[in-house]
């Protein structure tokens, strides 16, 4: 590994816990379930998966205002429209909110209304991003690069660390490989190695590593198994009718299943999920 000053665990011994609000912590003996439609679509849809995801046991709604996709003719996202639906819904469930912001002029937009910021797996290496991010204040969640290393990642993190933010969130989302079985090949041991070399807390997107709904589970309880500190999870109410990733969203039935045998196997290695 490249030497790393600030987020290797030479730096800081104990592990660093991400403070979200006075009573949510990542990194901390309960592990956080963040959960939500990929995009925000509608308020009343984005109220009904805001309601299913916590009655789950969710403690964190995701949803994208702001979308990157690979075709510049798929849905886009409602932008800041769908911002104030994410703090619309937070006012209603209670619920804090993680979002993707995709350019420094948005940065500032975005803080206003999320909780956390996230850094999706094409802007990991906008540097002047990462940058601006660590001057922001507020918690990041950083996601691997398509076909980034575990060195490149957390040197990413390093970015934003060394302009004074600390609250980072790594999140292992599926590396691209050969294999075409899957949407991406989901690194379960990039949590063990992380945990090893570095401080920060580190969370498993099963749903974008796999982009197939049916191994989101399988994949989410070797996460935990495998000591991640939380989990990224895409719920949609009709996943058929999405309109970005319905193929790899879970129903809220089969993420409220999902929960319950997460919780048999946090309890297995000591931790927690509070459902």
């Amino acid at each position: 590994m490249t030497p790393l000053k600030l987020v290797a665990r030479q730096h800081l011994d104990q592990a660093t816990v991400v403070t979200i609000n006075e009573e949510l912590k990542v990194g901390d003996r309960e592990i956080i379930v963040m959960a939500g439609p990929c995009a925000v679509e509608s308020k009343e849809l984005l109220l009904a998966a805001a309601y299913a995801v916590k009655e789950g046991g969710a403690r964190v709604l995701r949803g994208g205002a702001f979308k990157p996709r690979t075709s510049p003719y798929a849905f886009q996202g409602l932008m800041e429209e769908g911002l104030k639906l994410l703090a619309e819904t937070r006012r209603e469930t209670g619920l804090p909110v993680v979002t993707e912001v995709m350019d420094t002029r948005d940065l500032e937009l975005v803080a206003e209304y999320a909780d956390i910021l996230q850094i999706g797996s094409r802007n990991m290496q906008n540097f002047a991003l990462l940058k601006e991010a660590g001057r922001i204040g507020k918690p990041i969640l950083l996601k691997r690069g398509l076909a980034a290393t575990i060195e490149e990642w957390l040197l990413a993190a390093e970015y934003i660390m060394s302009q004074g933010n600390d609250q980072i969130i790594l999140c292992e989302r599926g590396i691209r490989t050969f294999e075409t079985a899957t949407r991406n090949t989901l690194d379960l041991s990039a949590v063990a190695v992380v945990k090893e070399v570095s401080h920060l807390p580190v969370i498993v997107d099963p749903s974008h590593a796999t982009g197939r709904w049916q191994l989101v589970a399988a994949m989410a309880k070797g996460a935990i198994a495998a000591g991640a500190d939380g989990l990224l999870i895409e719920v949609h109410p009709n996943p058929a009718e999405a309109l970005c990733d319905g193929p790899q969203s879970l129903t809220p039935a089969n993420f409220h299943k999902l929960m319950q045998d997460l919780q048999k196997i946090a309890q297995a290695i000591g931790r927690e999920i509070a459902i």
